[in-house]
């Protein structure tokens, strides 16, 4: 049995295969490749994306890949799969996990630009892809696993861009089909490449953690396959990717005769609107509470209303009590809950400028106060939100929210996530694509040749994709 915890890793890297793959896991996978897709195609509308898309066309190469929705743009694989992962996580609409991270964002764009990087013989399949991408995932979850720390929201490091990096490089690995020593310098290279503060929370920045891990772990890996070497002990050591946790821990993984997948046992969390995942309890307890206050069409009455108080952890970086842009309203529990009372749900235009800046939201903002139970610990898989509503004659209603719909205990239905990635793919493309794209990912395991995807991931319909796409 390996002693090394990161030569474990990167046995079980190269070892996997597609009989490994279990239909639990395929069909998850599936479900987590067609939401990001969603987002991602969403996120090709909004001013980070095209400040990213902008600085990568100063690079160029004799190698192009297709930056999604976007069919007069091509760049470099490692660029393509950054400005890729920066749209997927622009709105912070994208799939978290437990312990907590955004597992898919970091992947997929990098598995996407090397199918259409990579010679056209052998040809990579639907399931090479599915390989490895569940590679890529596996990895970040035995990751987190390794600290007490990662089982909390972050307070520290945004998690994506540690190990959504060595994520990344793992999926990378896999799918070129590098060595056992390959992939083992693959994950030392990403380890030096991984890292960003959670200060740059609700900023415009906050995107790039994923752009970056995308982009950086498949550097480690091309790096890798150069020669380039690393600590070969870099996953066992406290100077080494422990460097990120407090109180890291690393095991050896089992031999690949006994592996089971974490994505077989616990799912993801699928978002029914763009926000910091805590704040879709909040979401849920505050519509709940607002069926006591508007009957019909009626208006919330903001001026009968004297406190609101929501129970909630203390996660300071979504403690926003005035909110004053989009990023930051994503990152409010008090404008989550305010924007719900008011209007009886949160959607993709709730974030706009003009909706954050309303007179009746800010009224409702002044209201609001936080409190923190000793009992509500800051973790997605057992957080709970309590919302108070008080009115001026002294009646309260109070109503609580444990899990969410969307959440790994209580999924999105397979119609309700082809809903939502209909919704963010047909901002922009066609509803034929939308259809055929929807179609091809729920039967990926069966596509002999994954640039047909690829071809409809560039934008508008012409001939020339219609036809590639029978």
């Amino acid at each position: 049995m390996l002693k090394s915890v990161t030569e474990s890793f990167a046995r079980v890297i190269h070892g996997l295969t597609v009989e490994h793959l279990t239909d639990h896991v395929i069909q998850r996978s599936k479900r987590m490749i067609l939401d990001t897709l969603g987002v991602g195609f969403l996120g090709t509308n909004t001013e980070v994306f095209h400040k990213a898309s902008e600085y990568s066309k100063i690079y160029s190469s004799n190698v192009a890949s297709t930056v999604w929705g976007q069919p007069d743009l091509r760049l470099p694989p490692t660029y393509a799969a950054f400005v890729n992962g920066v749209a997927i996580h622009s709105m912070d609409f994208d799939d978290t996990w437990h312990p907590a991270t955004h597992p898919s964002g970091a992947v997929l764009p990098v598995l996407l630009a090397l199918s259409e990087a990579l010679p056209p013989s052998p040809k990579c399949s639907g399931l090479d892809l599915l390989l490895a991408f569940n590679v890529g995932i596996e990895v970040q979850g035995q990751l987190l696993r390794f600290s007490k720390e990662a089982n909390d929201i972050p307070k520290r490091f945004h998690p994506p861009s540690v190990v959504g990096t060595l994520g990344s490089a793992a999926a990378t690995s896999k799918f070129l089909g590098l060595s056992m020593t390959k992939c083992r310098e693959a994950l030392a290279i990403a380890v030096s490449h991984a890292g960003a503060p959670i200060a740059n929370a609700a900023t415009q920045t906050k995107p790039l953690h994923i752009g970056n891990a995308a982009r950086h772990g498949m550097e480690a890996a091309f790096l890798a396959m150069l020669g380039l070497q690393g600590n070969r002990q870099i996953l066992d050591m406290q100077t080494g990717f422990g460097a990120f946790y407090a109180n890291y821990s690393p095991k050896v993984l089992p031999n690949l005769d006994s592996h089971t997948w974490l994505l077989d046992q616990q799912d993801v969390a699928f978002k029914r609107f763009p926000a910091h995942l805590a704040t879709h309890w909040v979401a849920d307890a505050a519509a709940s509470v607002r069926k006591h206050l508007v009957t019909d069409r009626a208006l919330l009455p903001i001026d009968r209303i004297a406190r609101i108080v929501l129970r909630i952890p203390d996660v300071q970086y979504v403690n926003r009590p005035f909110p004053d842009s989009e990023h930051e309203a994503r990152h409010s529990f008090q404008f989550v809950a305010c924007a719900t009372l008011l209007d009886g749900s949160i959607t993709v235009p709730s974030f706009h400028k003009c909706q954050i800046n309303r007179p009746q939201v800010r009224e409702l903002l002044s209201k609001v106060e936080l409190e923190h139970p000793q009992d509500n610990l800051p973790s997605f898989n057992t957080l709970y939100c309590e919302i108070s509503v008080t009115l001026n004659d002294g009646a309260t209603f109070t109503e609580r929210s444990d899990t969410f719909y969307g959440h790994w205990r209580k999924p999105l239905s397979q119609e309700d996530l082809r809903e939502k990635f209909r919704a963010n793919a047909s901002s922009v493309l066609s509803c034929d694509i939308v259809d055929r794209l929807t179609e091809m990912v729920e039967n990926l395991e069966d596509l002999e040749d994954c640039s047909v995807l690829t071809t409809l991931l560039k934008g508008p319909s012409s001939p020339e994709m219609v036809s590639k796409s029978i």
